[in-house]
């Protein structure tokens, strides 16, 4: 017996080795799925979290796009625009948490979310929500630094929508667009048709498109 135990003592420094390297990896594997700047997920990671959101129930694609940031970039410099993208990141996280839903930083000053709703109104309410959230002064070596943002966004029914994930932010990205050429804080798709061509995946009128253009920043 006592043979026994020994050998089990013996392995049990083994098994810990094998746990703490086990947790490591974890966190290796976690950190290398997170934007770093704002800890937020990357897109791979987005892909595989956002479609279980949808299908969970009734739900909202969002695209956010800030307004000005280059402005902020060009008069303040990239250390302010890196704080005021972390500083958006951080709000979006935490509303997201808010409304059970998961949330990108798609690059740039650009996001992404998808996040639990239960009718239009509440739609209406949350984008509300989500404009005083993101629209908070930053502040950066003591000077309070003014965030706009434009929203799109396209709300999503299991039960009676057939659309997938890239319609879906492809529908939240034109009412984005429209919305940053309007001036209006946020506006919604009103049916699940896209209305404008796309060129390589991306919308008619991006950068990278033939001939595209972007409203300003």
């Amino acid at each position: 017996m006592s043979e026994v135990l020994l050998a089990a003592a013996a392995g049990v420094p083994m098994a810990a080795g094998w746990s703490l390297h086990a947790l490591r990896l974890r966190r290796r594997i976690e950190t290398a799925r997170r934007d770093p700047l704002t800890g937020l997920w990357t897109r791979d990671a987005f892909a595989q979290r956002a479609p279980r959101v949808l299908a969970g129930g009734r739900s909202a694609v969002y695209v956010i796009d800030l307004d000005r940031f280059k402005e902020i970039n060009d008069t303040h410099g990239h250390a302010a625009g890196d704080a005021v993208i972390a500083a958006t990141g951080q709000r979006l996280a935490a509303w997201a948490n808010t409304n059970l839903g998961t949330v990108v930083r798609l690059g740039g000053d650009e996001f992404a979310a998808v996040a639990r709703v239960y009718s239009l109104a509440d739609l209406s309410w949350t984008l509300s929500e989500l404009t005083r959230a993101i629209e908070q002064p930053v502040t950066v070596d003591g000077c309070p630094l003014a965030v706009g943002a434009s929203i799109g966004a396209v709300a999503y029914d299991p039960a009676t929508d057939d659309v997938d994930l890239s319609t879906l932010l492809r529908l939240a990205d034109e009412q984005m667009y429209a919305a940053k050429r309007s001036g209006a804080d946020w506006l919604t798709a009103l049916d699940m048709t896209p209305q404008s061509a796309t060129a390589n995946g991306r919308r008619a009128g991006r950068p990278g498109t033939a001939n595209g253009t972007e409203a300003a920043a």
